[in-house]
C-alpha cells in the first residue's frame, strides 16, 4: 500500500517551526484581505507570481490546522475551494500563476486540504463539519464539471479521498464522531468521483489495488458497504441494459443512482468498470471473521465491542450480492409497502419481503416482513468470471436463539356483506369470507418467471459463487451465538435461487452441484443444533428445487421431508417468529407436493448417502424410497390438521386428489411394490411424528399406505371438517367441494357405508348453508351451494348403487326439496303438504341446481333412461334430413309446460300379429329421449309368440234344433215393481214429463211417432216369406288401425276436461297443449333444442411448443406430423378422451363410432383431431369434454358452410328472461357442434364461449412459457381481438422431466383463487397426467360458471327453448277439434 496514504500525515507548512502565535497571527493577516475580495466580480487578485502563491498556500496551509474558535479556518476553506474552481472556469479572484498552470496549483491545493481532515482533539463542532462538507461538496463539483484535468490531477483527487476517507473511518466509529457523521457522504463523494474518472480518465492498475486495500480496511463501517451497494447496482443496471438489450427485464435502480453512472460513459468501459468494482469491496465473508477484520487497531475495537455492527454489515453485503444475482437472473427488484421488523440475531431494524421468492397462485395474500426487501421474480443472463470458488470444509452450525417477536397478522381483503377475519385465527367465523385474486395469486398479478435470457447458472457461480459458498458456511461455532445467521441466511436463499433457475437444456459443472448439497445438508439440520434463519430461507427459496432436473437432487429427499416436517408439524411458531409462518408453511407446502410423486415413481432407489457423521443432527438411514412414502402421507395429514391459512389449505387439498389419484392408478397397473414391514416401522419408530392432531386433541397415525384406506381416510378428513372447520370459508369450501368430487371419481374398493357416510355430509353441508339466517345470504353463499349440490351429482351418478338404500334416495329427495321449494316438508314430527307449502327457495340458482339434482336421481335411480341416445324425427324415419314432411308425421304434444312428446304412431319393426305401438321422442330439460312402447294383454314375463289365444276361436253354425227352447220374456223391471211403495228418494229424480219444454215435447213426440212405426213394421210378418234365422255371435276381426296417441294420453290421464281446460279463461296454462307442426320455422326449432346440450359442455385446445419456437405459426405446424413430437405427447393426447368424429357426441362416455386412436392418429403427431373430421372427446353423465389440436391446416380448408353456421346462436341473457323477451328475438339459426364450428383458432365462436377458453401447451423447455405468443395464436384469423379476452384465457403448460415425471405450471385470471387438482409447482406422474388435467378442466370451467351471470345450467337453457317454441307453436283449435284430431291421421 502506498505509504503516504496509510501514513496520517498531511503537508508540513513551514509556520509550523515558529510559535503558535507567530503562525496564528500570519495567517489572520494573510486570509483577511483574501477572503474580502471573494465573491465579488470586480476583485482581481493581490498575488500576482509563483513566489506569492506558493507563500500564501504555506499560510492557508497553515491555517487549516488552527482551532475552530474564530472564522480564519473558514476563509481558508473559501479560499481554496474557490481557486478548485478554476479548472471549471476562470474568474478574476483567482491568481494568474494558478490560472496558467491550474493542474498543477490543484494538486498541491488538494495536498493542502488534507491537512483539515486529520484528527483533531477537541470535539467536532458543527462549524467543522460544515467545513468537511463544503470541501467534499467543491471536490464533487470538481470532478463533475471540469474538462481540464489532466490524468494526474485525477489520480491526485482520488488520492485524497481516498487518505481522507482512511483518517475518518479508519477511527474507530463513536458517537458523535466524525466518521459517524460524515462517512456516508465522503464514500459517496470518493465512489461518485471514481467513477467520472472511470469515464474520462480510467484509472490506473495501482489505483484500483490501493483502492481495493483501502476499503478491506474500512468494511468495518455501514456506510461503505451501503455505498458500494448503491454503485454496484447501478452499474449492474446499466450493464445489463448493454449486454441483454432492452428486451431483458430492466434491473430498477433509484433515479439517485442510476445518475452516479455518468452517462457519456463508453459502452466499453462499463463491463471492465463493473467488474473492478465488484471486487474492490473484496470478498464480503471476511467481514464475519475475527483474524481478518481485526487486521487494524480500530477494527480490532469495532470487533470487540459488544453492540459491534458487522452482522449488520454482513447481512448488507450478502443482501447486496443477492440483489445482483437477481438481476442477472432478470428479477425485477421492486421494494412496495415495507414493514420494518426487528431482527432476532444482530438487535437491528431492517426490512424484507419473503413473499416474492413463492411461485402464483390466484389468492390474495398480504406481504409479510422478514428481513429486508427481497426482489419480485423475473429472471436474465450470465456472463463468465472467475475460476470456480475453492472448496470449503463441512463444519457443525451452531444453534440460534429464537426470537420472541410475533409474526404479523395475515390480513385479507373481504367482501363487504361478509364478516372479517384474519388468516391466524381458525377457519370457523359467522359468515363467509370470499378470497379475491392477489397472491397466485394462483392468477391475477402472477409473480414473474426467470427471463429466458438469463445467465447460466456456471456463469453466475463463476462470479459469485466463492462468495456464496464461503458465507453460508461461515461462522458456525456452536458455543457462541449465531450473530451471523441473517447473513448466511441471504446466502443459502441467493444459492437456492441460482439453481433453481437452471434452464432446462442447460448443465452445471459437477463440482458446482456436489457444492451445494453439501451446503444445503448443512443448512437442513432440524436438530437443536440447526439455524432456523436458515432453514428458513432454503426452504422459502427451494420451493420447485426438485422439478429443474437437476442431477442427483433426488438424493436430498429424506433431508428435505425432515426439514418440511419440522415446519408442518411443529406448532411451536416462536422459532420462526422472525419470518411470516403462512409464507415458510406454504413453501413447505410447494416442497412436499415435489416430493409426493418421487417414491411411486423411483419405489427401489436407495436414498443412501456417505456423510462421515459430519451431520449429527440429520437422519440419514438408509433405505428405498418406498419406505419413505408413509412419512409424505403423515406429513401431508399432519400439515392439514395443524393449518389455518386459508390458501395453504387449497394447496393441501389439491395435493390429496394428485396423491390419491397417483395411488389408485398405480395399484391398478400392478406397479406397486410391496414394502417390508420391519423397514416403515423403523422409519415410523425413528422419526417419532404422527399425523397430526385434529382440533379436539387426538393423534392419528396412518396405519396403511394404500389407495382404499388413504380414500376413506381423505373423505373422512373432508367431510368432517367441511361441515365444522371449513364451512364458513368460502374458497376452502370450493375446492373442498372439488375434492370430494375427484374423490368420488377414484377407482377404489371400498365399503358402501363410506360411500353413504359422505354422502350424508353433503346432504348436511347443504341444510346448513341454505338455513342461514337471511343477511348472511350472499353470491358467494349460493354459489357454494350449487357447487354442493353438484357435487352431490357426481357422487349418485359415480356411485349409483346408494340409491338402493331407501334411507339414502329420501335423504336426497329431501335435500332436492329444500333447494327447491327453500324447506323440508318433514321437519320432526310435522309433516307439510305439497299443497299448503310456498316457494322460497334460497335463490333461483339454488332451485335450478336441486332441479339438476332430481334429474340425476331419476336417471339413476331407472325411472329415467340413464343416458338418451341421439335419435330424432328422421332417424325414426328413415329419411335423410330433417324436413317439414318428416315433422308431419308426427304428432306434438306439450306436458305441464316443460316436455315435448312426439308421437309417431306406425309399427316399429316385424310383429306377426298387429298391436296398438307407438313411438315417442320425448324432449324436456334433461335431454331428449326415444321411448318405444306396445300395448300387450299379457305381462312380458307370461307372454307367448303372439297374442292369437286372445281372440275366441270361430266356432260352425248353430243348429236350429239345438238344445231346449224356453219362452222367455225379457223384462226390464221386476213384475212386482208396482207393488213397492215410493219413498222420497224415489222423488228427488222428476218425471220426464215435469222437465220436458215445449220444444223438448214435439222432439218427444216425433221419437214416440217413429218407436211406434217401428214396432208396426217388426210385427208384420216377413215378405220374402223366407224364415227367420238365428245366429250366434261371434266377435270381430282383430283391428289393425289404432289411434295408440290417444291410448297413450288417456293411460296417463292426460285426456280429461281438467287438463285441457282453455288457457285463455283460466290462469293457469292446461296440462296438455297440442303443437302445431305445419307452421313455418317448426323443424328449425327443434333442430336447435336438439342441438342444446344436457349436459355442461367443455372445450381445451391441446398446443406443443418446441424449444425456442415464438410465432403462432411455429407452434401449428408442429403436430402436423407425428416426428415432429414425442412420444409421451401423443400418449397424453390418448389419456384424455376418445376420438369421435367432428360433429358427433359420446353417450355415456361411450363414442357413437367405434374409432381407435393409433387408426385415427396415423402419422399426424395430433394435428387430426383439429376439429375438421376430428376431435378428442370425454363424457360422462354430467359432462362433456371436446380436446381440440389446432394445426396449421385447419386455417386453410374452406368449410363450405352455411353463411348462418357462422353467426353466434341467440340464447337468453339470463335465466329469468320473460316469454315476451323470447318472442322478440329472432328464430335461432341452427349451430353445429364444436368441432366443426372451430375453423380457425379463436376462441370467439359461436359454440367455443366465454367457458371454453383453455389451452394446454405442452412445452419442451420451462423458460420458453415467459415467451409463448398467447395474443398471436388468439389473433389468428381475427382482427378484433380485444385485450380483455386474453386476460380471460387459462392457460397449463406441461413440462416433461427426466425423471420421467410432470411438472405443472399455470397462468391465468382465476377469481375463486386455487382450483384443484393441479396448483402451480404440481408434479405429477404420466400415469394420472391426462385423468388430472382433464379434472382440472371441468373444475375450472365449473368455477368459471360460478361467477357468470350468463351462464345458466343446460336444462335452464333447453327449458327457456321448451317454452319459446310451446309459445310460437301452440295449438288453437277448440276442445272438440282436440278430440276429433285424435282419431284422424296425422
Amino acid at each position: 500500500m502506498d505509504q503516504s496514504l496509510s501514513s496520517g500525515q498531511g503537508h508540513v507548512s513551514v509556520l509550523s517551526c515558529f510559535p503558535p502565535s507567530v503562525g496564528r497571527d500570519v495567517v489572520v493577516a494573510t486570509v483577511k484581505p483574501l477572503g474580502a475580495g471573494l465573491g465579488k466580480p470586480d476583485t482581481r487578485s493581490l498575488l500576482h507570481t509563483d513566489r506569492q502563491v506558493k507563500w500564501t498556500m504555506e499560510v492557508l496551509c497553515y491555517g487549516l490546522t488552527l482551532p475552530l474558535d474564530g472564522d480564519t479556518v473558514k476563509v481558508c476553506v473559501d479560499i481554496y475551494t474557490d481557486w478548485m474552481m478554476v479548472l471549471v472556469s476562470l474568474r478574476d479572484s483567482i491568481p494568474p500563476p494558478i490560472s496558467r498552470e491550474p493542474n498543477l496549483y490543484v494538486q498541491k491545493i488538494l495536498r493542502h486540504l488534507y491537512t483539515l481532515f486529520m484528527p483533531r482533539s477537541e470535539h467536532v463542532s458543527p462549524v467543522y463539519l460544515s467545513l468537511c462538507q463544503q470541501v467534499l461538496c467543491a471536490v464533487q463539483s470538481l470532478a463533475r464539471e471540469s474538462t481540464l484535468m489532466s490524468r494526474d490531477t485525477w489520480e491526485t483527487l482520488l488520492h485524497f479521498l481516498l487518505r481522507i476517507n482512511h483518517a475518518m473511518t479508519a477511527q474507530p466509529t463513536t458517537t458523535g464522531s466524525v466518521s459517524e457523521q460524515l462517512s456516508d457522504l465522503s464514500m459517496a463523494v470518493l465512489f461518485e468521483v471514481w467513477l467520472l474518472s472511470c469515464s474520462r480518465c480510467f484509472p490506473s492498475r495501482s489505483l484500483w489495488l490501493t483502492g481495493r486495500q483501502m476499503l478491506s480496511r474500512w468494511r468495518h463501517q455501514p456506510a461503505v458497504v451501503e455505498q458500494w451497494n448503491r454503485v454496484i447496482s447501478a452499474l449492474t443496471s446499466r450493464l445489463l441494459l448493454l449486454t441483454f438489450g432492452p428486451s431483458f427485464p430492466h434491473f430498477k435502480v433509484p433515479d439517485e443512482d442510476a445518475a452516479l453512472i455518468p452517462a457519456d460513459m463508453d459502452d466499453e468501459r462499463v463491463p471492465h468498470t463493473w467488474f473492478r468494482f465488484l471486487h474492490l469491496f473484496s470478498n464480503p465473508v471476511d467481514v464475519s471473521r475475527q483474524v481478518v477484520v481485526c487486521s487494524t487497531p480500530s477494527s480490532q475495537e469495532e470487533a470487540l465491542r459488544g453492540d459491534s455492527q458487522l452482522a449488520d454489515i454482513f447481512f448488507k453485503a450478502m443482501r447486496g450480492i443477492s440483489t445482483l444475482v437477481d438481476a442477472f437472473l432478470g428479477v425485477t427488484v421492486v421494494n412496495k409497502e415495507p414493514t420494518e421488523q426487528l431482527l432476532p440475531h444482530a438487535g437491528l431494524t431492517t426490512r424484507l419481503h419473503f413473499r416474492d421468492r413463492l411461485p402464483s397462485f390466484g389468492v390474495a395474500v398480504t406481504r409479510n416482513p422478514f428481513r429486508d426487501h427481497l426482489p419480485s421474480y423475473g429472471l436474465s443472463r450470465p456472463r463468465s468470471g472467475s475460476a470456480p470458488p475453492i472448496p470449503v470444509n463441512i463444519m457443525t452450525m451452531p444453534s440460534a436463539t429464537p426470537s420472541s417477536n410475533p409474526p404479523p397478522p395475515h390480513n385479507r381483503r373481504l367482501k363487504p356483506a361478509n364478516v372479517s377475519r384474519t388468516t391466524c385465527k381458525p377457519l370457523m367465523t359467522s359468515s363467509f369470507t370470499h378470497h379475491p385474486p392477489s397472491f397466485i395469486p394462483q392468477f391475477s398479478s402472477p409473480q414473474p418467471f426467470p427471463s429466458p435470457f438469463r445467465c447460466n447458472v456456471d456463469s453466475l457461480l463463476h462470479l459469485f459463487g466463492s462468495w456464496l459458498f464461503d458465507a453460508a458456511l461461515t461462522n458456525r461455532d456452536p458455543a457462541l451465538p449465531d450473530r451471523w445467521a441473517d447473513g448466511r441466511a441471504k446466502a443459502y436463499g441467493t444459492l437456492c435461487r441460482i439453481f433453481t433457475c437452471k434452464k432446462t437444456a442447460e448443465d452445471i459443472l459437477p463440482v458446482y452441484l456436489s457444492r451445494f448439497y453439501l451446503v444445503l445438508l448443512q443448512g437442513l439440520q432440524v436438530s437443536d443444533e440447526a439455524c432456523p434463519p436458515v432453514l428458513a430461507s432454503i426452504l422459502l427459496n427451494s420451493t420447485c428445487l426438485f422439478c429443474c432436473d437437476l442431477r442427483g437432487v433426488n438424493l436430498l429427499l429424506p433431508f428435505f421431508i425432515s426439514a418440511v416436517e419440522n415446519v408442518l408439524l411443529n406448532r411451536e411458531v416462536l422459532r420462526f417468529s422472525f419470518v411470516s409462518l403462512v409464507d415458510l408453511r406454504q413453501a413447505s407446502i410447494l416442497i412436499l407436493l415435489s416430493l409426493l410423486p418421487l417414491p411411486l415413481q423411483f419405489p427401489s432407489v436407495q436414498s443412501e448417502l456417505s456423510l462421515d457423521r459430519q451431520f449429527s443432527g440429520i437422519d440419514v438411514t438408509a433405505g428405498s424410497f418406498m419406505s419413505l412414502k408413509p412419512r409424505l402421507i403423515s406429513v401431508l395429514i399432519g400439515a392439514l390438521h395443524t393449518e389455518t391459512d386459508a390458501s395453504n389449505t387449497q394447496i393441501i387439498l389439491a395435493a390429496m386428489l394428485t396423491l390419491i389419484q397417483d395411488l389408485a392408478l398405480s395399484e391398478a397397473t400392478g406397479q406397486t411394490q410391496q414394502e417390508t414391514q420391519c423397514d416403515g416401522a423403523s422409519r415410523l419408530r425413528q422419526t417419532g411424528r404422527t399425523c397430526g392432531t385434529n382440533t379436539s386433541g387426538r393423534t392419528s397415525t396412518i396405519p396403511s399406505d394404500t389407495a382404499g384406506i388413504l380414500w376413506v381416510q381423505f373423505v373422512r378428513l373432508l367431510t368432517q371438517r367441511l361441515t365444522s372447520q371449513w364451512r364458513n370459508d368460502s374458497a376452502v369450501c370450493l375446492c373442498a367441494l372439488e375434492l370430494l368430487r375427484g374423490l368420488a371419481k377414484v377407482e377404489v374398493s371400498v365399503e358402501e357405508g363410506e360411500k353413504r357416510r359422505a354422502l350424508t355430509s353433503i346432504c348436511s353441508y347443504i341444510v346448513f348453508q341454505c338455513s342461514r339466517p337471511p343477511p348472511l345470504h350472499s353470491r358467494d353463499l349460493h354459489s357454494i351451494i350449487v357447487a354442493a349440490f353438484y357435487c352431490l351429482n357426481v357422487w349418485l351418478t359415480q356411485h349409483p348403487t346408494m340409491l338402493n338404500q331407501q334411507e339414502c334416495l329420501l335423504e336426497v329427495l329431501e335435500i332436492v326439496e329444500l333447494g327447491i321449494s327453500g324447506s323440508k316438508s318433514r321437519r320432526e314430527q310435522d309433516v307439510t303438504c305439497k299443497e299448503e307449502k310456498k316457494l322460497n327457495p334460497s335463490s333461483l340458482r339454488v332451485k335450478e341446481a336441486a332441479e339438476a339434482t332430481l334429474s340425476c336421481v331419476m336417471q339413476v335411480s331407472g325411472a329415467f333412461p340413464v343416458l338418451g341416445g341421439l335419435l330424432n324425427e328422421d332417424d325414426l324415419i328413415g329419411c335423410y334430413s330433417l324436413r317439414d314432411s318428416s315433422v308431419k308425421k308426427f304428432r306434438y304434444f306439450v306436458v305441464d309446460s316443460s316436455v315435448i312428446m312426439a308421437m309417431l304412431e306406425q309399427p316399429q319393426g316385424p310383429e306377426e300379429v298387429p298391436c296398438p305401438s307407438l313411438t315417442a321422442l320425448i324432449r324436456g330439460p334433461s335431454g331428449c329421449h326415444a321411448w318405444t312402447l306396445q300395448l300387450h294383454l299379457q305381462p312380458r314375463e307370461g307372454r307367448t309368440h303372439s297374442q292369437q289365444t286372445m281372440i275366441p276361436e270361430h266356432h260352425s253354425v248353430a243348429k236350429e234344433d239345438a238344445g231346449i227352447r224356453c219362452g222367455i220374456k225379457p223384462q226390464l223391471f221386476p213384475e212386482y215393481i208396482d207393488r213397492i211403495p215410493l219413498v222420497k228418494a224415489d222423488l228427488s229424480i222428476p218425471a220426464l214429463h215435469a222437465t220436458v219444454t215445449k220444444e223438448m215435447q214435439q222432439r218427444l213426440e216425433c221419437l214416440q211417432a217413429a218407436i211406434k212405426r217401428q214396432r208396426q213394421v217388426e210385427a208384420q210378418p216377413q215378405v220374402s216369406g223366407r224364415s227367420d234365422v238365428i245366429t250366434t255371435c261371434r266377435p270381430p276381426a282383430p283391428a289393425t288401425n289404432f289411434q295408440t296417441a290417444r291410448l297413450f294420453l288417456s293411460h296417463l290421464g292426460l285426456l280429461t276436461p281438467e287438463t285441457l281446460k282453455d288457457p285463455g279463461t283460466s290462469g293457469a296454462p292446461a296440462q296438455l297443449v297440442s303443437l302445431d307442426s305445419s307452421l313455418q320455422g317448426f323443424s328449425e326449432h327443434l333442430r336447435c333444442l336438439d342441438q342444446l346440450p344436457s349436459r355442461y359442455c367443455d372445450y381445451a385446445f391441446i398446443l406443443y411448443m418446441r424449444a425456442g419456437q415464438r410465432t403462432a405459426t411455429e407452434i401449428l405446424r408442429n403436430v402436423e406430423s407425428s416426428y415432429s413430437v414425442p412420444s409421451h405427447f401423443l400418449d397424453f393426447l390418448s389419456s384424455l378422451g376418445q376420438p369421435v368424429e367432428a360433429g358427433r357426441r359420446q353417450v355415456g362416455g361411450v363414442s357413437t363410432s367405434s374409432l381407435e386412436f393409433p387408426a385415427v392418429l396415423g402419422d399426424s403427431g395430433g394435428g387430426v383431431f383439429n376439429g375438421e373430421r376430428f376431435v378428442l372427446m370425454y363424457a360422462d353423465a354430467l359432462t362433456e369434454i371436446t380436446f381440440i389440436v389446432p394445426s396449421s391446416s385447419s386455417h386453410t380448408v374452406d368449410r363450405l358452410k352455411h353463411p348462418e353456421e357462422v353467426e353466434p346462436r341467440t340464447e337468453p341473457q339470463s335465466h329469468l328472461q320473460s316469454h315476451s323477451k323470447l318472442r322478440q328475438s329472432c328464430t335461432p339459426p341452427p349451430t353445429s357442434s364444436p368441432a366443426e364450428d372451430t375453423k380457425s383458432f379463436h376462441f370467439v365462436s359461436s359454440t367455443v364461449n366465454f367457458e371454453s377458453k383453455f389451452l394446454i401447451v405442452w412445452v419442451e423447455h420451462f423458460e420458453d412459457i415467459e415467451s409463448f405468443p398467447l395474443s398471436d395464436l388468439l389473433s389468428e384469423d381475427r382482427n378484433t381481438e380485444t385485450p380483455a379476452s386474453v386476460s380471460d384465457v387459462q392457460l397449463i403448460f406441461i413440462l416433461r422431466l427426466k425423471t420421467g415425471l410432470y411438472r405443472i405450471c399455470l397462468r391465468g385470471n382465476n377469481k375463486f383463487s386455487l382450483i384443484v387438482p393441479l396448483v402451480n409447482g404440481s408434479v405429477v406422474s404420466k400415469r394420472s397426467l391426462g385423468v388430472l388435467v382433464r379434472e382440472m378442466v371441468i373444475n375450472c370451467c365449473h368455477r368459471r360458471r360460478l361467477e357468470s351471470d350468463s351462464a345458466p345450467p343446460p336444462h335452464v337453457r333447453r327449458k327457456h327453448m321448451i317454452s319459446d317454441i310451446i309459445h310460437r307453436y301452440r295449438s288453437r283449435h277448440s276442445e272438440p277439434a282436440f278430440y276429433s284430431g285424435l282419431f284422424q291421421n296425422p
